[in-house]
């Protein structure tokens, strides 16, 4: 008699009653004998007693282990879902098939208390931007004990964290007040560097003869290529805005 443990068929009766099996490469399969082990069957042809013989069947590839989405209150008690996927291979199909009745659902069952354990210790921030430690911590949990059992964790993947729609809607806020924060800060500084150029322009002006002058010719340039521009502007030469002070300093 044949019978899979991982796969999703059943052995044909009729190879049972021949005593005559075969196995593709991917898989490989514990032979029981009277209930008792009685050696490891590998790929390809091979034979067993009838009615007495059993041959459990287990797949060696890789195989995806969804891990459903849960609710998970972090360290700071904000609630968040999180799903993920995890990869494992059999390793060792006899301790598999006589240490575990369903190795998928026990992966899945006990990524999930561990994911829970991790998660629970961080966080908000930290479980959104730690996901890859997340999954490395949460991977050595799980292969400790898959090892036991003749599994091997290849790899888990955290795929969603969803977090609460209030709780997005916050994160918004914040988002859109450190941009506002950020842009006041870059406006002050250019104020103050600007303040800074003007100060050192004006001691300049102030020390060289004529300098003003040049600069306010330099300006009327600027405004005569306005040629829609109806301003009226009247100029007053430096040298006599220069005596007038001087007479009212007297005074």
């Amino acid at each position: 008699m044949f019978r899979r443990t991982m796969g999703p068929n059943i052995k044909s009766k009729k190879f049972a009653f021949l005593g005559i099996g075969m196995n593709v490469q991917w898989e490989r399969g514990v032979r029981l004998r009277l209930g008792r082990y009685a050696g490891d069957v590998g790929p390809g042809l091979f034979f067993a007693i009838p009615f007495i013989d059993e041959v459990f069947v287990a797949n060696t590839r890789t195989l995806p282990i969804n891990i459903s989405k849960q609710e998970i209150i972090t360290a700071d008690n904000v609630s968040v879902y999180v799903n993920g996927v995890a990869y494992i291979k059999v390793k060792e199909p006899g301790r598999v098939i006589m240490h575990v009745k369903d190795p998928g659902h026990a992966v899945s069952t006990y990524t999930q208390t561990a994911l829970r354990d991790v998660i629970g210790t961080m966080t908000l921030d930290q479980v959104l931007s730690e996901r890859i430690e997340i999954a490395e911590r949460i991977e050595k949990i799980v292969d400790k004990m898959a090892h036991d059992w003749g599994i091997d964790i290849e790899s888990i993947k955290i795929q969603d964290i969803v977090l609460p729609e209030s709780m997005k809607r916050a994160m918004a806020r914040q988002a859109e007040a450190e941009r506002e924060k950020r842009g006041l800060i870059i406006k002050s500084q250019g104020e103050l560097e600007a303040s800074k150029n003007f100060s050192n322009a004006a001691k300049n002006f102030d020390k060289t003869v004529g300098s003003m002058y040049l600069r306010t010719l330099s300006t009327l340039t600027d405004i005569s290529a306005d040629k829609q521009s109806k301003k009226k502007i009247y100029i007053v030469p430096p040298s006599l805005l220069k005596s007038l002070q001087d007479f009212l300093s007297k005074k």
